[in-house]
């Protein structure tokens, strides 16, 4: 039920996003959910990818500062109160997420969180019938 996720370091300058991405498009390598996170000196971008291991190989090979982290990800209905159970099941229990991102599939959403402590998190999350996806299944979306 863990997930590798792309951690990238990328100043703010022009172009660094369509670097990465080209990059990867290159290798066609398939990006599940992406986000960006910034700062006025730098951003993190964040991917789940069909291969995050070659992603990980061919962004180093271009001088990247990128890291491979382990996330969650569930799948609910798409309405927010399915978003809040989530997230009480988990602070009830007092695991911190650390940041968490979410895209939409039909009626469905997709969240994407990372979790201070992932393996009593998916068990807590499955304990309460919380629909986790694996790996192969999130790559696919």
């Amino acid at each position: 039920m863990i997930i590798h996720q792309l951690s990238v370091f990328l100043e703010n300058k022009s172009g660094r996003l369509t670097e990465v991405l080209e990059t990867l498009g290159q290798e066609n390598i398939k990006i599940t959910a992406l986000s960006v996170a910034d700062t006025s000196e730098f951003g993190i971008l964040r991917l789940i990818v069909s291969d995050p291991v070659k992603a990980k190989k061919l962004l180093k090979e271009k001088s990247f500062t990128v890291n491979l982290t382990e996330v969650l990800s569930i799948i609910t209905p798409n309405e927010s109160r399915y978003y809040a159970k989530a997230l009480k099941v988990l602070s009830d229990l007092e695991i911190s997420i650390e940041y968490t991102y979410a895209f939409s599939v039909g009626e469905k959403s997709v969240i994407i969180l990372r979790a201070n402590n992932p393996e009593l998190a998916i068990k807590a999350l499955q304990d309460q019938e919380i629909e986790l996806l694996r790996a192969s299944e999130l790559y696919k979306i």
